[in-house]
């Protein structure tokens, strides 16, 4: 059963030619390389995110305050007053909270004590 099978597909790429073969070869290998690429991503360990800001410059800006950035990170954690969550400086959800309702944590116990839990759409909290 295997043996004729073998022959079938044998006959059937003498038929190809040797040069289709070969593209087909190819083409099968880079897309199993790919596949094999894309998989690698999503089971590689998740490091911890460290944002290292440069120093200021005397007298231009504030501490925790980034020169020419749009976001002034005032520690490692942020909420809303009026919100429930906290988020890390970065998400999108912290960077629609206006600057006059920001309330600045240095940690997430520090967070969580005030109240606040985790924001789901931000990774890593």
């Amino acid at each position: 059963m295997i043996r004729e099978m073998w022959e079938k597909i044998k006959d059937v790429l003498w038929l190809i030619g040797g040069d289709l073969w070969l593209v087909l070869v190819i083409f099968l290998v880079s897309f199993a390389s790919f596949g094999l690429g894309r998989l690698s991503v999503l089971y590689a360990p998740q490091g911890h995110l460290e944002v290292v800001y440069p120093p200021a410059v005397e007298g231009s800006a504030g501490e925790g305050e980034v020169l020419g950035a749009e976001v002034q990170v005032m520690g490692q954690y942020v909420a809303s007053r009026t919100g429930s969550k906290y988020h890390f400086p970065w998400c999108a959800g912290a960077q629609s909270i206006k600057e006059a309702n920001k309330i600045w944590f240095d940690s997430k116990e520090e967070a969580e004590a005030a109240g606040y839990a985790p924001a789901a759409n931000c990774k890593g909290l």
